[in-house]
């Protein structure tokens, strides 16, 4: 008795798993053909006649005055851009002047310098805008500084409780011996994106050409 016992609940488990497997295998050949790959499962894909998306790969901007160059606009370093500027006096309304890579002498804006701090994918492909860390909120800002307005790059960094001053960042004009040098022309700072601006040889198209009369 106990024999036929097991022979019938053997048989049964059997007859079970065989029909699983059968199951199973019909639901496969069924959905996926008789193929290993089963391509035949995977949801088609959306497609629009244009890119929805701009890659990340797309190289550096090379201009902020423009999409190209044209012979009213000037080529020159970001950081020597900066500089001209900070020499000049800083000044957010008053033109200044500068040597461009060609020697002409050109005029710009602060207009112009702002972008360098606000911009993203400018100093390098995918790089984040300076003032999306250093931000208006000093509590979360790094070096509690905010390079988001003017304002906030006079107003320096390291300013304690909100204070209206901190660390002037500009060298008191003397461009070279500034923080702000430093830090976007030959910082070693281990920090993310900083490093990345330093070697990114930033070119741009910025102000326009002066004419010999005008030259002091």
């Amino acid at each position: 008795m106990n024999d036929d016992v097991r022979r019938y609940i053997y048989g049964a488990l059997t007859v079970f798993l065989v029909g699983v497997l059968a199951w199973v295998g019909f639901i496969y050949v069924n959905a996926c053909g008789f193929t290993l790959t089963c391509h035949r499962g995977d949801l088609t894909a959306a497609r629009t006649p244009v890119p929805t998306l701009i890659p990340a790969t797309l190289p550096a901007m090379q201009a902020v005055s423009g999409s190209a160059s044209t012979p009213d606009e000037c080529y020159v370093a970001a950081a020597d851009l900066v500089g001209a500027w900070v020499e000049a006096g800083a000044s957010n309304t008053e033109a200044f002047q500068f040597e461009d890579v060609n020697g002409q002498t050109c005029e710009s804006t602060f207009e112009e310098v702002e972008p360098l701090f606000v911009n993203s994918n400018l100093w390098y492909s995918g790089s984040l805008a300076c003032s999306s860390c250093h931000s208006v909120d000093l509590a979360v800002s790094p070096a509690q500084l905010d390079l988001s307005t003017y304002e906030g790059i006079l107003a320096g960094s390291r300013r304690a409780d909100d204070a209206p001053k901190g660390t002037d960042i500009l060298g008191g004009g003397n461009w070279k011996s500034s923080l702000l040098y430093q830090f976007i022309a030959e910082t070693k700072a281990d920090v993310p994106g900083h490093d990345e601006a330093l070697h990114s040889g930033l070119m741009i198209y910025a102000g326009t050409p002066l004419s010999e009369d005008a030259n002091p």
